[in-house]
């Protein structure tokens, strides 16, 4: 089974800004494009920072002499390289989705900008990109489980898989007889890890017991 990787999932069709574009255009682009940030590039695309709505906002704190100019120089015609969050969170498109995840979690943010080797934006990944993968029927998920995991791997034919696989909300529960008990553990390992899956039951039984001495 091929794991699902960020380029899978991510948006190409990704906005960006230089770092001289203004405070305004910057806001008038995260709400018509209903996004949470948009990646600062140089003139070779490269990933130099990130703005956010939290860089944009205009928070409410007890006055200070030097917070009040930072408030009026945002206000007045703040720049994309004045607000912009640096050094930049990036991920790589040939990194796994779960490491997308994990990095949107430790560093505490929505989207993470995609950049290939040589650190160029190529794409924009969000949570909600992640979650899609969630979003998958329970027929899809039967019908990944059957080819890939009983068919392609532990070569059992599809007449002979398919009754052993049942799908309810995302949990998998296999019920049926295995020839031998070390496949078992192997079948159940890899119905976990089919994107989608929230869950394994496992009812699976064996013919013979290949594992004991």
């Amino acid at each position: 089974m091929r794991r699902l990787l960020v380029r899978d999932v991510m948006t190409t069709d990704v906005r960006s800004v230089r770092r001289g574009t203004p405070f305004k255009d910057i806001a008038v682009m995260l709400a018509e494009r209903r996004i949470g940030a948009v990646p600062v590039v140089d003139d070779e695309r490269t990933v130099v920072g990130v703005v956010s709505e939290a860089d944009l906002l205009d928070r409410e704190l007890v006055p200070h002499r030097w917070w009040e100019w930072r408030r009026r120089r945002v206000r007045d015609g703040g720049v994309a390289g004045e607000l912009m969050t640096q050094p930049p969170v990036t991920i790589g498109a040939e990194d796994s989705l779960v490491e997308g995840a994990r990095r949107m979690a430790r560093e505490h943010v929505k989207q993470l900008p995609v950049v290939d080797r040589y650190g160029k934006l190529v794409g924009i990944v969000s949570r909600s990109d992640l979650l899609r993968i969630f979003v998958r029927t329970d027929e899809e998920l039967r019908e990944e489980v059957v080819h890939d995991v009983f068919g392609r791997v532990l070569w059992l034919p599809e007449e002979r898989a398919r009754p052993l696989v049942a799908v309810a909300d995302g949990v998998v529960t296999l019920t049926g007889e295995l020839e031998r008990a070390s496949l078992v553990p192997i079948a159940v390992a890899l119905t976990r890890r089919v994107p989608g899956v929230i869950d394994v039951v496992d009812r699976l039984t064996f013919a013979t017991d290949d594992t004991a001495p």
